[in-house]
């Protein structure tokens, strides 16, 4: 296909990548929130230096965040009057470690954690003029405070005095002096003014540690009623905030799971249960003033992966059971790292009133993604969609008079790119546009589990099949069916690669498991017109290592539809010991019967290669025999610097390729990630003589930028676009 008609027929519909990032299809008539901007709140200080954002609230009017960071030990502000680009307003310097903020009126009341130790706490709140953005007031507390939140009628502020647990003291488990407390602030007058209650919450049956409660979080309805989780003792309190006395209390109570993965071995594995798991709830809120829910993180000994709704005599409502932990394995986010923990461990709910309906939004700490639930009249839910945040959201924030949602996360991968955000979301949208991908369910009821995509490759067979591969960050190296006919994809098969013939074992036998599984790292997959599949699987290390893995091995396996591999070609060992770090990246077939060749890509130089020139070969399949190009690939343009490599390799026509050239930059540091074009025809590659390397240089023309792709998401621009595949009536994946 002619580059011009490329260019005119592209629709950049799917980019497969190591952080694939999904929601779901539309419901009924229900309108959905799409992300519309997302703040690095690195941007109030500078690039260098490292912030969070945990919690988050909003003036009155809506148009000023103030977030907390613990790192800079301040708060943040943040103008989104233009919702779609939002600007800095600079931080705050509070003098400690700011744990919470809630805002009233004209104030923002900040609770600040002042400890020496886990033993000498004290803490204060500090009261910032939100018009001013001057701190105007501070109280002292009673100790270290965790929680704040102001009541509906901006009468009372509830602080939880958490006074944590020594997590490194003998078994790490309460009880540890001094016990925490609820502090009710009586906001009359001045703030200067204000008074204070303290409210005993030790001593309370059901606890498991009652002389040390450890209140975790709080919220106060409409009734002047605050309800406050006592996380490691899985208990939820009621304090009546104008009489200062606990209304009720009950213990959070526990589940049983089926269908979980408990073991952290590299797989997903959905064939574990726990029984009377503690739900141990971290966040908090009101639904009304008879129900609320809890985000059933888990924090000592439980975790339920999922939520409760309860009323206020303590019954359970409504709870998911496996239901979002299966939701987060389908969308590509499981952690599998997190199995022996606490799973997907979601940290916060909030609920808002958007119209008639009663949303609640559940903030899943590890799988850095937030589910929206509409609230039914009895008390259960109806899943919405979901929305990508940052990396570990744990503030969330409805703002219902602007059709906004926002989302905080606390963690900042600076060395990685991916920047502590708070993202801005809006209910607009008739549909919703996350995710781009998702699996169905197996025969068992069990979604199918993926995650770190790499290679995609166009089936043969129908126009919006596609295959895709996982990398080394799995085990059980696999194969992936998906139809691309709607949004979003859908993954519809798992294929399995096994090595029953014993072709990879010949090689290495360390690369086999004992049923017959392969542990490859696949980074490109190419169909074949003989039948089954071409799989590239990328070796490692570099010219002088000694005791080279298996990993160092470049591979190219032929694999069949049922994924039994038929065959594995090497690389010439001459060729293959010049390796530096980056080996094989993409395949693609053209040809058929005895014709049929492979192309493959290289990611970077190797030993011996020009600087800016890595290699694109070339393997007759019928003779065995491999010869090489250069591809010239640009140099980092990042203010991050780096390098730039290719990642995917796909065939146009005999002669004609495209191949996807990226930096290892990601986030605002992102620069180059593009799509070009090039032809072999009229060029001979040559054999790699173990010293001469004066291969012919390839042509490249652009065919598209996808950086403004990435950007078009308005969240963290990813680094690794891994996969590229082109569809027979020419559109691209």
């Amino acid at each position: 296909m002619p580059l011009s008609q490329l260019q005119k027929k592209l629709s950049v519909l799917l980019i497969a990548s190591a952080l694939t990032l999904p929601a779901m299809a539309k419901h009924n008539q229900d309108d959905y929130f799409t992300r519309i901007s997302s703040f690095p709140v690195y941007l109030n200080t500078d690039v260098n230096t490292e912030t969070v954002s945990e919690i988050v609230a909003a003036s009155e009017d809506g148009m000023t965040l103030i977030y907390t960071d613990a790192e800079t030990e301040s708060v943040g502000l943040v103008d989104i009057t233009d919702t779609s680009n939002p600007q800095p307003l600079g931080i705050i310097p509070v003098g400690g470690e700011p744990t919470s903020v809630a805002v009233k009126g004209n104030y923002a009341l900040v609770a600040v954690n002042t400890s020496v130790d886990f033993v000498n706490t004290s803490g204060d709140l500090i009261v910032i003029d939100m018009t001013t953005r001057t701190i105007i007031t501070t109280h002292p507390l009673a100790g270290q405070p965790d929680s704040v939140a102001i009541s509906p009628d901006g009468l009372y502020a509830a602080v939880v005095i958490e006074n944590e647990r020594d997590e490194d003291l003998g078994s790490g488990e309460p009880p540890q002096a001094p016990a925490g407390l609820l502090q009710i602030v009586d906001m009359v007058g001045a703030p200067a003014a204000w008074s204070f209650r303290n409210v005993s919450l030790t001593g309370l049956t059901g606890m498991l540690f009652p002389n040390d409660p450890e209140p975790e979080y709080v919220d106060i309805n409409a009734d002047n009623i605050a309800v406050i989780s006592l996380q490691e003792n899985n208990h939820l309190v009621l304090v009546d905030m104008v009489a200062g006395n606990i209304s009720n209390h009950f213990p959070a109570g526990s589940v049983n799971l089926t269908d979980i993965d408990t073991n952290e071995n590299d797989l997903i594995e959905l064939n574990s249960s726990q029984n009377d798991r503690a739900r141990e709830p971290d966040g908090v809120n009101w639904i009304s003033n008879t129900l609320f829910a809890t985000a059933d993180e888990g924090d000592l000994f439980g975790g339920s992966r999922g939520f409760t709704i309860y009323n206020t005599t303590g019954n359970v409502i409504y709870a998911p059971g496996n239901d979002l932990e299966h939701l987060i394995v389908s969308l590509g986010h499981y952690p599998e790292d997190r199995s022996e923990n606490k799973g997907n461990e979601p940290e916060n709910v909030e609920v808002g009133q958007y119209g008639d309906d009663t949303l609640l939004f559940v903030g899943s700490e590890r799988s850095s993604l937030v589910a929206v639930y509409k609230v039914n009249i009895d008390g259960s839910v109806s899943y919405l969609q979901t929305l990508p945040a940052g990396i570990g959201p744990e503030g969330l924030l409805v703002i219902p008079q602007r059709n906004l949602f926002v989302s905080a996360s606390e963690n900042d991968a600076r060395d990685d790119g991916y920047r502590a955000v708070v993202t801005i979301y809006e209910r607009t949208q008739e549909t919703a546009d996350y995710p781009t991908v998702q699996s169905v369910d197996r025969a068992d009821g069990t979604p199918i589990p993926w995650a770190a995509l790499s290679g995609l490759a166009a089936g043969p067979k129908f126009k919006n099949m596609v295959y895709s591969i996982h990398d080394s960050f799995y085990n059980k190296s696999r194969m992936y069916a998906m139809d691309v006919s709607a949004h979003p994809a859908m993954i519809t098969d798992e294929i399995v690669l096994m090595d029953s013939m014993g072709e990879l074992a010949a090689i290495d036998a360390t690369m086999v498991n004992g049923d017959g599984t392969v542990n490859l790292d696949q980074e490109g997959i190419a169909v074949s017109a003989n039948g089954g599949f071409w799989i590239a699987s990328e070796g490692a290390g570099t010219v002088g290592d000694v005791n080279r893995p298996f990993e160092t091995y470049n591979l190219l396996l032929k694999v069949s539809e049922s994924g039994l591999i038929e065959d594995v070609v090497q690389l010439p060992a001459a060729v293959n010991a010049r390796q530096v770090r980056f080996g094989f990246e993409g395949v693609t077939s053209v040809g058929s019967g005895s014709d049929e060749v492979l192309y493959v890509a290289f990611q970077r130089e190797w030993a011996g290669d020009p600087d800016d020139h890595v290699r694109i070969g070339r393997y007759e399949v019928a003779n065995g025999e491999w010869s090489f190009y250069y591809y010239p690939i640009e140099a980092p343009t990042s203010p991050n610097g780096g390098w730039v490599g290719l990642s995917e390799i796909t065939a146009i026509d005999p002669d004609t390729f495209v191949v996807v050239e990226r930096d290892n930059q990601a986030n605002t540091d992102a620069r180059i990630k593009r799509v070009y074009q090039f032809t072999v025809a009229g060029l001979t590659a040559l054999a790699d003589n173990g010293g001469a390397t004066n291969f012919p240089v390839v042509d490249k023309s652009l065919v598209r930028d996808i950086l403004p792709d990435l950007q078009a998401t308005n969240g963290m621009v990813l680094e690794k676009v891994e996969g590229l595949a082109v569809l027979k009536h020419g559109d691209m994946l």
